[in-house]
């Protein structure tokens, strides 16, 4: 009989993981939270001060140091399933000391934090590491039987499903979808002078058939990189105002380095416009106009003529990685990092287009990274997450832009250009201090007050915290952004 009773309780055990109704206890966690950290509402039911969570063990607690003593920025269940050792509430320091961070596995332990101003973040024991294998094995174990249970209801579904954008998949250049390459005589090109310098390549001011260029000399040892960027510049029908000419590729006679040949952008960069020049308004909307239209195409599905131009996410979209012609107008340039996807006859696949061997989490610069990416929250196998990430990065090009518009600051004294977080987390941002700062925080770039104050100040605002909201499903897309900022233009416009 007692063998009996411990086989049931077995199938009993096994039939609740498999199911995902209910665990043995729920956690309870202190609650408070400040108006920007209402994300954390949605880690479990709230009554009063007291939080039940919904998919964690861990209670965390947030405080920042405020003339020496932790004033408390969020208490909560944490939103995703972390690993967390202590019972207690043992504080951990970041930004320099400004920032007080603890995790514990109690209930109510985030209540009652245990620091000294003089307090060392501490290190992981051997008996952390054990547990923490023991408990992913565990959690393994219950996601493959979950996985068992589903997965055969789920794949007939999708089959029968229509392609949507989630459909897409990162792969090569498949056989239904062929493209002309442009290849270069290099005899033909003139390399005049070095005009920037990137990790993967140097950019030239060159002359071609007359005509002044960019040329991006990549050398052989980053060939990856020069067929990764050459293959988005060949997708078919990616000619566009917003997106920086291609007029072709070639390789150094010797074997050596490959070059990709490129409209030449008068202005430079983004980043050293903004360095140089202060904008009106109208021409503060013509940069961020020609931007997102650049965006929203390099986005766009497009099918003409029985050809087909997937849609594309950039990846690494940044001030320095977005040029400005002589005309005032952006695009977009260096695809180096960027996600092709795609849906051949009905065959999707997954394949990072990146073949440096790379992860996904490591693409990108680190300033422009959305808070998802930079702290791992997120399935990057989803396409829809890395169009949103653009969407992110495009809200920061926006509010560095109208920074440095003069007619929103009195007197035309726009501050001086700096990149975003460069005023709050100083010139070397590092990714933890970045990761606190806008995950944990869910801290943004400072919006000047007084622009509540101008006609369609609030409207601007809003375009900017819609783009770069913490939950990546409530940003705009590209092509919302291009209408609202068309309204905004009919505003101003006599």
């Amino acid at each position: 009989m007692s063998l009996q009773w411990w086989m049931f309780l077995a199938m009993e055990c096994i039939f609740i993981c498999i199911s995902g109704q209910s665990f043995p206890q729920r956690r309870r966690c202190a609650f408070q939270v400040t108006p920007q950290n209402n994300k954390y509402t949605t880690a479990g039911n709230v009554s009063g001060s007291v939080q039940l969570c919904e998919n964690t063990q861990c209670c965390v607690g947030y405080f920042l140091i405020i003339d020496g003593q932790p004033e408390v920025d969020v208490l909560a269940c944490d939103i995703a399933e972390k690993f967390c050792p202590d019972a207690t509430c043992k504080a951990q320091t970041r930004l320099n000391g400004r920032f007080v961070v603890c995790v514990c596995n109690t209930d109510l332990c985030n209540s009652n934090i245990t620091w000294t101003p003089e307090l060392e973040e501490p290190r992981p024991t051997y008996s952390h590491f054990v547990a923490a294998v023991i408990i992913l094995t565990l959690l393994v174990l219950c996601f493959l039987l979950i996985a068992a249970a589903k997965w055969t209801s789920q794949f007939t579904k999708k089959k029968d499903n229509p392609p949507s954008l989630d459909d897409y998949s990162v792969s090569r250049l498949c056989s239904c979808q062929t493209t002309k390459t442009s290849e270069i005589h290099i005899v033909d090109i003139a390399l005049q002078q070095i005009v920037g310098r990137g990790h993967f390549a140097t950019v030239w001011q060159g002359k071609y058939q007359g005509s002044v260029v960019a040329v991006k000399v990549f050398s052989a040892g980053w060939k990856h990189q020069f067929t990764a960027e050459k293959e988005v510049y060949e997708l078919p029908l990616m000619k566009h105002a917003g997106i920086v000419h291609f007029l072709g590729s070639g390789r150094k006679p010797d074997g050596g380095s490959w070059l990709i040949v490129l409209q030449f952008a008068e202005c430079g960069s983004l980043h050293s416009y903004l360095c140089k020049h202060t904008t009106n308004r109208m021409l503060s909307l013509k940069l961020c106009q020609s931007l997102s239209q650049g965006l929203s195409y390099l986005h766009s599905d497009l099918h003409r003529h029985d050809v087909h131009k997937p849609p594309v996410a950039h990846r690494d979209l940044s001030s320095s990685n977005v040029l400005v012609k002589a005309d005032g107008t952006c695009v977009l340039c260096d695809f180096g990092c960027s996600t092709i996807l795609r849906s051949c006859s009905g065959h999707r696949r997954w394949q990072s287009h990146t073949t440096n061997g790379e992860s996904h989490a490591q693409l990108g610069t680190l300033l422009y990274m959305p808070p998802e990416i930079l702290e791992g929250s997120v399935n990057l196998s989803s396409s829809w997450c890395l169009m949103q990430g653009d969407i992110y990065a495009l809200g920061l090009l926006l509010w560095e832009i109208w920074m440095r518009c003069s007619d929103l600051f009195e007197g035309g004294a726009a501050p001086q250009h700096l990149l975003p977080y460069e005023s709050e987390l100083g010139a070397n941002v590092t990714r933890d201090s970045l990761v606190q700062y806008v995950f944990h925080m869910d801290k943004r770039p400072s919006i000047p007050k007084h622009w509540e104050l101008l006609p369609q100040g609030s409207v601007l605002t809003e375009l900017l915290t819609d783009c770069w909201d913490c939950d990546a499903d409530a940003r705009l897309t590209a092509q919302c952004v291009v209408d609202r900022l068309v309204s905004l233009q009919s505003c101003y416009s006599p």
